[in-house]
């Protein structure tokens, strides 16, 4: 087993793990953050530990990963104003702003190709601003995982509040779960005292890093 649930605490916890998205819009291009999420808990055997946590507004798992408590968010909220939640849940939890991991949809990269990177600007995502804005930094991890742009003259904003396409469906398990494996490689260098290098982009195809996501 790669983890065992803990309760809901507030004990000081090594990382938190956070979903971005909107909620009650599961499967939509916009919300696989939080699909990684639901494939991060079935990886540490917490899936069925998903709690509603007031405290920050979002549904909250914590899971033991080598001896790190390791705090896996799914905010209750839009996603312009998901760093609201992930704000609070660091102050719940007691977890560093660069111990904070945001996973999120990434436009300018296709679907089949994810990266992880340090600090940053926003990038025209809504919701890692929102996180920037009220943690007052910039500092969190960040998985940006592809979902392409659309093509001709569709807007972005309906693409990717949009379901993903049968096609697009038979690639994403795939997609999760490499991102699974990059994140919970980050991870556990980092707890091992290894020099956690952010990786470099993982998939196929290119991308650049403009763009505005909603």
């Amino acid at each position: 087993m790669w983890a065992r649930s803990l309760g809901l605490t507030a004990r000081p916890a090594n990382k938190q793990v956070a979903g971005l998205g909107n909620h009650g819009l599961q499967g939509t291009r916009h919300n696989v953050g939080m699909a990684v999420l639901a494939q991060l808990a079935q990886k540490l055997n917490v899936t069925d530990q998903w709690r509603a946590d007031r405290r920050c507004c979002a549904d909250v798992a914590v899971a033991n990963l080598e001896e790190l408590d390791v705090v896996l968010l799914k905010p209750r909220r839009l996603m312009n104003v998901n760093g609201l939640s992930i704000a609070n849940a660091a102050e719940t939890y007691k977890v560093g702003i660069e111990d904070i991991y945001l996973v999120h949809d990434d436009v300018d990269k296709p679907l089949g190709k994810i990266a992880m990177k340090l600090g940053g600007s926003a990038r025209g995502h809504n919701g890692v601003r929102s996180c920037i804005s009220a943690l007052h930094s910039d500092r969190m991890v960040r998985l940006r995982v592809g979902i392409g742009r659309p093509v001709g003259e569709a807007m972005v904003d309906h693409f990717v509040l949009g379901r993903f396409t049968t096609a697009e469906q038979e690639v994403l398990p795939r997609v999760l779960e490499q991102a699974v494996s990059l994140l919970l490689e980050h991870i556990l260098r980092g707890s091992r005292g290894t020099k956690a290098a952010l990786a470099p982009d993982r998939g196929q195809g290119s991308a650049s890093d403009k763009g505005d996501q909603g």
